[in-house]
């Protein structure tokens, strides 16, 4: 394999690669400043913080359990996974973040997933409407 290879994308890469960025963005208009809120920290951890978790939760919710699964199942593993990671961040990195702050900070998340998990299933129902 070339190293040019590498950064060619074919049309599947590319709506990954926009759908990871979509999450990107969705995760770090809520967490960035929820967390700079709540646990008082800089802004570039939030954005640390952000970034982890929507790395974690696209491999592990998207790309797994939403393909075998549904909107519902891959919503409440996504903020399952939230709450534990948070929790764990929180409490290794020693952040004021109350049950109730990161609750709702779970909460929030878990909406907007469930919304972009929708986006995702109406873009491949339309692509595949394309195709036929």
């Amino acid at each position: 394999m070339q190293g040019q290879d590498l950064f060619q994308f074919d049309e599947k890469g590319v709506v990954r690669v926009v759908r990871f960025l979509v999450k990107v963005v969705l995760n770090g208009i809520i967490l960035v400043p929820f967390l700079y809120w709540f646990a008082e920290v800089n802004f570039w951890t939030s954005v640390l913080t952000s970034l982890g978790l929507t790395v974690i939760a696209y491999l592990v919710g998207d790309q797994l359990i939403l393909r075998a699964s549904n909107n519902v199942v891959a919503t409440i593993a996504d903020a399952l996974l939230s709450l534990v990671y948070l929790w764990a961040v929180a409490a290794f990195l020693d952040w004021p973040l109350s049950w109730g702050e990161l609750l709702f900070t779970v909460v929030v998340l878990g909406v907007v997933e469930m919304f972009y998990h929708r986006y995702l299933g109406k873009v491949d129902r339309d692509s595949e409407l394309q195709k036929s």
